[in-house]
């Protein structure tokens, strides 16, 4: 079976889309290759969007203390554990893609290292909010979450509140550059190509280090398919990021990089 989906809000256009497609499907069926049923149409509405995917959503557990529970879902924490309750809504950021995990997994690792603890903190492209909520939870003392979806930045202040860090992570609607940068940790879960073309303004997002002891800033990219990360080390290379760990999962990528002078 295959589906397609049309913005509901042009009616006229929605309506002419499937009229071509069930004249192509007609003369398809001509060639006599398998039998092809009758195309079906009906509206879907923003509300299903939001609950249809809900049951697929399970209580999941990211590296070795973050634990994402759906708000519609129990969960009975472990002494260790960092529970995320979480409810995207219509926003991107379930956990359940490799992107977002590999994300979590990094900032685990971050703050395994000390390196979360205290962090003034960028979130690009927050989405739901989880990775701005995780860093929070791990002990940033600031997190900034921008994005240009305005439904994002509902499900973000929305979940911060639900985690109660809503005093630490502060949502708005932007990108780069942001506002009171640099930032000790940039999070920048976005596509290959996006993060290629901010690596610039991602750099100036990132505090330099100072002194022989200290270390730059740190930015977690990720996003990013196995055939595109050359091209993405190259640019973050060359915008002055020094690679201090990779990690991947089936087909995707998420970078760890160092700002360097």
């Amino acid at each position: 079976m295959l589906r397609a989906y049309l913005p509901g809000a042009d009616a006229s256009g929605a309506r002419l889309a499937a009229s071509q497609v069930r004249t192509a499907l007609g003369h398809l069926q001509a060639f006599e290759l398998r039998h092809i049923g009758e195309l079906q149409v009906r509206v879907v509405d923003e509300a299903d969007w939001a609950a249809a995917w809900k049951r697929h959503f399970p209580v999941l557990r990211v590296g070795r203390r973050l634990v994402i529970r759906p708000t519609w879902r129990r969960h009975r924490a472990a002494a260790d554990e960092v529970v995320l309750a979480l409810d995207p809504g219509m926003a991107f950021g379930t956990g359940l893609h490799p992107t977002t995990r590999l994300c979590l997994a990094g900032i685990e690792s971050l703050a395994e290292r000390g390196l979360v603890a205290g962090a003034r903190t960028l979130d690009v492209g927050c989405g739901s909010g989880i990775l701005a909520i995780a860093a929070a939870r791990l002990g940033a003392r600031s997190v900034l979450a921008v994005d240009t979806d305005p439904v994002a930045i509902e499900a973000t202040q929305a979940n911060a509140r639900r985690n109660r860090v809503a005093r630490i992570v502060r949502a708005q609607r932007g990108s780069l550059p942001a506002p009171g940068g640099p930032f000790d940790l940039v999070l920048a879960n976005l596509i290959a190509s996006l993060i290629v073309t901010l690596a610039a303004e991602l750099h100036a997002a990132t505090r330099s280090g100072t002194g022989a002891s200290r270390t730059g800033g740190r930015l977690l990219a990720s996003g990013i398919f196995a055939d595109r990360e050359p091209e993405v080390r190259r640019a973050l290379a060359a915008a002055g990021f020094h690679l201090t760990d990779r990690a991947a999962e089936g087909d995707w990528v998420a970078l760890e990089a160092e700002r360097v002078e």
